[in-house]
């Protein structure tokens, strides 16, 4: 069962645990779902059957029925079924009979009413819990230091072995390979259940009941309420006591409440826009706005029938040029694009960028930095 239809599901946990009230909130609207959402469902699926034949179980292949499969799905599967694989043989060299379960249901309703959700995959290793959670995702980097839906998650698992199993330490790995990102985090027994009982299991009990304060931040990426929530707005319309000054005119300090904030504010700002496109051609009016025609660009009927007439007329009508990185690796696939291309990658440094210290990327030297080291 899939944990969406859950009020307090894992997979959102990370926006009610900082904002309760958003739950009930959330549930009252539509789901509205994403082409985004349906490959990850797709990549999910693949991944299942790829663990599920690797382990030896008879399964039918569901590539046929899956609308978005293509080879980088495939090979993002392929990676994630060895990466289990890999985990599974790590296991047995301390335990001789370890337990796994693939898309396998979690109830941790005993911390969070009705909570639920479906963890990718399970291992029991004697006294070790290994959550795995594949991530097909490529917009949002995912960590798995202090991830609240893996550890709820691993609540749910704990709840099913715990009483079979002296587990001691938990371990959480987001497997997340279009961003070439393994992330894992591991904690004992005792902290998960300290988390639990005093930040959870509270939480959960306003967020159950639509109490709670409304906070703006990160967490408002995905709810369904961020382009009308009047917190949100309020979080963002802080800006505006700047009065859009000249930022030399500005002090440190302030610059850094705008640092803070600009990213969000763009973010915000297109989507309340787009909430009102949406409205609008439902019906609604703005006052001092109309719907129009927006630009577009020429193109043609049928590129089979150009190409015909051009040939025809004697012009090549194709360009040829060298492939992109991420193209070749499609056509050769990754084992065989890294032997032939051996020497011949590189990666330039990127463009500088200022971002919160939180960012685990480490920090530039800079010529300010050099010469200080120097004298």
């Amino acid at each position: 069962m899939p944990d969406k239809h859950a009020l307090l599901s894992a997979s959102s946990a990370y926006r009610w645990l900082a904002c309760p009230p958003s739950a009930k909130k959330c549930a009252n609207l539509p789901d509205v779902s994403s082409e985004y959402a349906r490959q990850g469902t797709d990549a999910h699926t693949l991944c299942e059957y790829k663990v599920k034949k690797a382990l030896g179980e008879d399964v039918k292949n569901p590539t046929e029925d899956l609308t978005f499969y293509n080879e980088e799905m495939e090979e993002c599967a392929t990676e994630y079924a060895q990466f289990v694989m890999e985990s599974l043989a790590s296991a047995k060299q301390y335990c001789k009979d370890p337990i796994i379960m693939v898309e396998q249901r979690l109830d941790f309703s005993r911390w969070v009413p009705g909570g639920f959700g479906t963890g990718d995959c399970v291992i029991v290793a004697d006294d070790t819990l290994m959550v795995i959670d594949f991530k097909y995702g490529l917009g949002v980097l995912v960590n798995a230091e202090k991830n609240s839906q893996m550890m709820c998650y691993a609540l749910g698992a704990l709840s099913l072995f715990d009483g079979i199993y002296d587990i001691k330490e938990v371990n959480m790995t987001i497997f997340q390979p279009r961003r070439e990102n393994v992330s894992t985090a591991s904690m004992t027994k005792e902290e998960l259940l300290h988390w639990a009982e005093t930040v959870l299991k509270p939480t959960a009990e306003l967020a159950a009941q639509g109490k709670g304060e409304y906070k703006a931040g990160g967490h408002c990426r995905f709810c369904k309420l961020k382009a009308t929530c009047r917190k949100r707005a309020e979080y963002n319309l802080e800006l505006a006591k700047y009065d859009f000054a000249v930022p030399s005119t500005l002090e440190d300090e302030e610059i850094e409440i705008v640092l803070s904030k600009a990213d969000e504010l763009v973010n915000w700002a297109g989507e309340v826009k787009e909430y009102a496109l949406q409205q609008a051609l439902s019906g609604k009016s703005w006052k001092g706005w109309k719907l129009v025609e927006g630009r577009s660009n020429r193109r043609y009927v049928s590129e089979e029938a150009v190409a015909a007439k051009v040939e025809e007329a004697g012009f090549d009508p194709y360009e040829k040029k060298l492939l992109g990185i991420t193209a070749m690796t499609k056509q050769l696939g990754k084992k065989k694009f890294d032997e032939l291309l051996k020497g011949l990658i590189e990666k330039p440094q990127g463009k500088p960028v200022l971002v919160p210290e939180s960012d685990k990327r480490p920090a530039l030297h800079t010529a300010v930095d050099d010469f200080k080291n120097v004298n």
